[in-house]
């Protein structure tokens, strides 16, 4: 599986959604759509993106008991979307479970991955909030091997994390890593942030790039950019 570039398409509607995908009139990048657009737009958004020949994340952190997180899963299947992730703090039985309602009749599924920790999570926040003791990075690891047990094509992680992960979990085990920028923008609210050719060469397989491509003057060159540094 080779390496590609996704697109974050976090805005508020889908007049502006295709107000932004119609700068592409060469490429089709793949797209990741998150709660915002898909709770104000609804499945309609996934169909029409899809039709127009995108690739589709759908980014909604699914964490619920094992059986509502199945159900769930065969619906977001029939979608047709390419990847969609849960939270991997909801146990190995709800993975396994997802996996079960993703898998079509025919044996094909999206890929799945699954959220460690959240990057707004810190250990003070970890220890204090969720009771959680051990040092943030080992629960990190711990959640990516749970999903692996589990089935799971890989996690979304860090930049800084993925080699870890793929040390721990095996090369063909997915990195999906947000939290990146060009080395000459601004880092916004994101902390732990790298470049596209940082991330190429920490092993990163995918990467989810937002603002610096959704707002820059012009899109396209902004998201050619990020192909050539992190796909080459």
């Amino acid at each position: 599986m080779g390496k590609d570039v996704i697109i974050a398409c976090d805005f508020a509607t889908a007049e502006q959604t295709f107000a932004f995908l119609d700068h592409f009139t060469e490429e089709k990048p793949y797209v990741k759509i998150g709660m915002e657009l898909f709770y104000a737009e609804g499945p309609a958004i996934v169909r029409e993106i899809k039709k127009r020949g995108h690739k589709i994340f759908l980014d909604l952190k699914l964490h619920d008991i094992p059986n509502t997180v199945k159900k769930a899963m065969a619906v977001l299947s029939g979608l047709d979307v390419d990847m969609c992730n849960l939270h991997a703090a909801g146990t190995i039985a709800m993975m396994e479970a997802a996996l079960e309602g993703l898998t079509r009749p025919d044996g094909s599924r999206p890929l799945l991955i699954a959220v460690t920790q959240l990057t707004s999570t810190s250990q003070e926040r970890m220890e204090e909030d969720l009771m959680i003791h051990a040092p943030l990075d080992q629960v990190v690891m711990h959640y990516a091997s749970n999903a692996a047990k589990a089935g799971l094509d890989g996690v979304v992680c860090s930049p800084l994390e993925a080699a870890k992960v793929h040390e721990s979990c095996g090369k063909s085990f997915l990195t999906v890593t947000p939290g990146v920028r060009f080395a000459d923008s601004k880092a916004d609210d994101q902390v732990r942030i790298t470049t596209p050719a940082k991330a190429k060469e920490i092993g990163s397989d995918y990467i989810v790039v937002g603002r610096p491509i959704t707002q820059a003057e012009d899109p396209v060159a902004a998201y050619r950019r990020c192909v050539a540094e992190f796909v080459g």
